[in-house]
C-alpha cells in the first residue's frame, strides 16, 4: 500500500518536531523572494533576521505546512511500505538504533598529528576520483563533542565509525601515532559517557598507502599479518569500551570497486574491464586473491581476540557485506538463472567461506584456478569466525543473463559470472528487499547475528532540510527490519547511512545521505538537523505513533 496514512501522520506533527526536539532552533526565510524554509542556529538568527527572517509564528506554521504538504504530495518518490504501522517498542529494548559513518568521509585532519595518506587519499587527490577530498571533509576530528551532543539529542543507542589505520598506525606496522591513539579514546569515552555504543569498524577503503606501497596492499599475503597486528592494536586499546568490531567493511564491493573496475580504492583494474583510466592491476585474478586476503585477514583477527581478549572483554567480532538483492530484468529463464550465478559470484562468494569453509561450488567449477583454494586449516579458520553479519544495503540490482562474456579469451568476475548487474531509477526504493535479504541469511545462512549496518536514501546536497523523502524511505525500511524480526530473524540494530552529510565515495559532495545538513561554506562546517533528524529523534523517544 502507499503510505497515505504516515503521509497524514506525518504533515500533522512534522513542525511541531522543530521546536520539540531541537528547541533552540530558529526557523527562517531564505530571502523575502523564497518560500524555502532553512532551519539555523541563535548564533546565526541575527543575521537570517537581517534577511527578512523572522521568529517562528502562526503564519510561519501555515507556510511551512502548505511547503510540505506540495512536498508530500508532488514527490516523485513512491514508497511501498512494509509496515505502515509501528512504533519503537514494537522493538525488543535491546534492539540498537543507530547512525553512521567512516573515519575518511568525515574526520577531516588527513595531515594532522602524524596521520599519513591512505589509499582513499591518494584515490580522492587523483584524478580518476570523485571529486572533492576528506582533507578537511566534516572536521569530527576537531568536532567530535559537539557531534556526540548531536546524537544524544537525536536519541541513537550507537554510532558505528571507523578507525583509520594510518592515523594510529601511520607506516601501517610498527609504532603508534600517540596522538591517533588520544583521538580514538577520546572520541570512544565520549560516547560512552553519553550512552552511546560504539561499533568499530577497523578497514574501510582506507588501507595505509604505505602498505600499498610496499608490497600492493590487499593483493599480497602480507596483508593478513598487519592487519593483525593493527587489529591487536586497537582490541587492547580500545577494547574494553568497544564490544562491537566489523573487521572489513563491505569487502565484496571493496574487491570489485576496487580491483576488477577500478572505480574505488585503489583504482586497479585492467582493460577493457575497467571503468576509470586503469594504471595498474589485473581485473582477471586481483579480485579473488583480495577476497581471499580479505577473508583470511578477518579470520586472523577474530582467531586472535577470540583467544587472548573475549574472555575479559566479552566483545564480538564480525565482518559486513554489500547485501545485493537482485532481480531478473526480464522474465525469461535465462534472466532467472543469470540471478542465480549473480547470487553465488557477488555475495555467497564472501558469506559461504564463512559459514561452510569453502567458497560456492559454481564458483569453483566456473572460475577455476584463478580462484584460491583455502587450504585445511585455513578453511577451519574462516568457518564460523563471523560473530555477527552486518548488512549493507540500499536498493535492489537488476540481472541480465550474458552469455556472451563466457566466450572471452580474458574474463573478469563479471565475466565469469555470466551476467550483467545493474541499477535501474525506479528500483532504488524497495523496502521488501531488505526483509527479504535479512531472512535470506536465515534461510541460507543459519540466521547468523546480523546488523543493519548502512542503510540510506540519497539525494542531491542541500541545505533544503525538509527531507520528506529520506522520512519515508527510513520509515519503510524499519518496518521492513521489523517484518523481518517477527519472521524469525536475528537481527540486532539498525543504523542509517549516514549520521552527517559527508565524503561520499562516489560522488564526493555531490549527494548526501544525512541526518544532519553540514555547510561546507561556513567556517565553523556548521551542523543543522534535518526533518530525518526530527522523525528519527521522535520515533527513538517513543514520541511518534503511526
Amino acid at each position: 500500500m502507499i503510505l497515505s496514512s504516515f503521509h497524514s501522520a506525518l504533515v500533522l506533527y512534522t513542525l511541531s518536531l522543530v521546536t520539540t526536539i531541537f528547541p533552540s532552533l530558529y526557523l527562517v526565510g531564505s530571502s523575502s523572494n523564497n518560500n524555502n524554509k532553512r532551519i539555523v542556529s541563535p548564533s546565526l538568527s541575527q543575521k537570517a533576521e537581517r534577511g527578512g527572517g523572522e521568529r517562528m509564528s502562526n503564519l510561519g506554521v501555515t507556510i511551512g505546512l502548505l511547503l510540505l504538504l506540495t512536498l508530500l504530495f508532488n514527490s516523485s518518490l513512491k514508497v511501498v511500505a512494509v509496515i505502515d504501522d509501528y512504533t519503537r517498542s514494537d522493538f525488543p529494548p535491546t534492539f540498537v538504533f543507530g547512525s553512521a559513518s567512516t573515519a575518511y568521509q568525515v574526520e577531516g585532519a588527513a595531515f594532522e598529528d602524524g596521520r599519513t595518506a591512505s589509499i582513499w587519499d591518494t584515490f580522492a587527490h587523483s584524478v580518476d576520483g570523485p571529486g572533492g577530498n576528506g582533507d578537511v571533509a566534516c572536521d569530527q576530528y576537531h568536532k567530535y563533542k559537539e557531534d556526540v551532543k548531536l546524537m544524544v539529542d537525536v536519541g541513537l543507542d550507537a554510532y558505528r565509525f571507523s578507525i583509520s589505520w594510518s592515523r594510529l598506525i601511520p607506516s601501517g606496522r610498527g609504532p603508534i601515532n600517540p596522538k591517533g591513539l588520544e583521538y580514538y579514546n577520546n572520541l570512544i569515552n565520549e560516547l560512552i559517557n553519553h550512552g552511546i555504543q560504539p561499533h568499530v569498524t577497523l578497514h574501510n577503503f582506507d588501507l595505509p598507502q604505505a602498505l600499498e606501497d610496499k608490497y600492493g596492499g590487499w593483493v599480497s599475503p602480507k596483508i593478513i599479518e598487519d592487519f593483525k597486528a593493527y587489529a591487536e592494536v586497537c582490541f587492547r586499546e580500545f577494547g574494553d569500551r568497544v564490544l562491537h568490531w566489523t573487521t572489513v567493511n563491505e569487502a565484496n564491493v571493496f574487491t570489485l570497486g576496487g580491483y576488477d573496475m577500478g572505480f574505488v580504492p585503489p583504482n586497479r583494474c585492467s582493460s577493457p574491464f575497467g571503468t576509470r583510466n586503469c594504471y595498474k592491476g589485473n581485473s582477471s585474478t586481483e579480485p579473488y586473491l583480495v577476497m581471499h586476503h580479505c577473508l583470511l585477514a578477518h579470520a586472523s583477527a577474530a582467531a586472535l581476540y577470540n583467544t587472548n581478549y573475549k574472555h575479559k572483554q566479552h566483545g564480538f567480532v564480525g565482518i559486513s557485506v554489500y547485501l545485493f538483492r537482485f532481480v531478473p530484468l526480464t522474465d525469461s529463464k535465462e534472466d532467472a538463472k543469470a540471478v542465480e550465478r549473480a547470487y553465488e559470484f557477488l555475495l555467497n562468494w564472501m558469506l559461504h567461506p564463512l559459514v561452510y569453509g569453502e567458497y560456492p561450488k559454481l564458483m569453483i567449477e566456473s572460475v577455476g584456478s584463478k580462484l584460491p583454494i583455502f587450504t585445511k586449516a585455513e578453511s577451519s579458520l574462516v568457518k564460523g569466525s563471523a560473530d555477527f553479519i552486518g548488512i549493507i544495503h540500499y536498493q535492489n540490482w537488476r540481472v541480465k543473463d550474458d552469455p556472451q562474456s563466457l566466450m572471452m579469451q580474458i574474463r573478469d568476475l563479471g565475466a565469469d559470472m555470466g551476467a550483467k548487474v545493474m541499477m535501474l531509477k525506479e528500483t532504488v526504493t524497495a523496502p521488501e528487499s531488505l526483509q527479504i535479504m535479512i531472512e535470506y541469511l536465515k534461510e541460507v545462512y543459519g540466521n547468523p547475528p546480523t546488523y543493519v549496518y548502512e542503510n540510506g536514501l540519497p539525494m542531491k546536497r542541500s541545505s533544503m532540510l525538509e527531507d520528506v523523502p529520506r522520512v519515508e524511505y527510513m520509515h519503510s525500511y524499519i518496518g521492513a527490519v521489523l517484518d523481518a524480526l517477527r519472521n524469525g530473524s536475528n537481527i540486532k540494530g539498525y543504523f542509517t547511512w549516514s549520521f552527517l552529510d559527508l565524503f561520499e565515495l562516489l560522488d564526493g559532495y555531490y549527494s548526501s545521505y544525512g541526518l544532519f545538513y553540514v555547510d561546507l561554506d561556513d567556517p565553523d562546517l556548521k551542523r543543522y538537523p534535518k526533518l530525518s533528524a526530527q522523525w528519527y529523534s521522535n520515533f527513538l523517544k517513543r514520541k511518534t505513533v503511526f
